[in-house]
């Protein structure tokens, strides 16, 4: 039988690696309780915060990348359709770099921004990672390529 060709199928090719598991689920919950916060902590992470670093119409913006923090970390945590749930979380992370934490850089030095960056580079390495690996062994997206019962070749 050849191989199966086509866009869905080099979007959902995964490496068989079944450590993924683990950087999905990190890099899943991490964003899922983040898109969360926006809507429950509002005055901390809501509007507010996006009015704060510069956004105009910070309502829109802060419930728009709740809203896609809360979807993609869903996916990425089952696996599904991970290479494209990353895209818009690398969005997300390079937005946060140059709108929050490189003005730290600018006003408060290297020192500042190491601290406030840390977790942030760590999430965006394992974003890449998903990105450029895909879910891994146990993933819906090795699912939909490997329907039950199929075997490895």
């Amino acid at each position: 039988m050849k191989p199966a060709t086509g866009i869905l199928t080099r979007i959902l090719q995964t490496s068989n690696d079944s450590k993924l598991v683990f950087v999905r689920f990190i890099a899943g919950a991490i964003f899922l309780s983040e898109g969360i916060q926006k809507y429950l902590v509002v005055s901390l992470l809501g509007p507010s915060y996006f009015r704060d670093i510069g956004f105009v119409h910070p309502m829109f913006w802060s419930y728009f990348t709740g809203t896609f923090e809360i979807v993609c970390g869903l996916l990425v945590i089952a696996g599904l359709f991970t290479r494209i749930a990353a895209v818009p979380l690398l969005t997300i992370m390079v937005t946060a770099l140059f709108t929050a934490k490189l003005p730290v850089l600018i006003h408060k030095g290297f020192l500042s921004f190491l601290q406030v960056y840390r977790i942030d580079f760590a999430l965006t390495l394992l974003v890449l990672m998903l990105l450029i690996y895909g879910g891994g062994r146990w993933s819906a997206d090795l699912r939909i390529l490997r329907p039950r019962g199929e075997t490895n070749p």
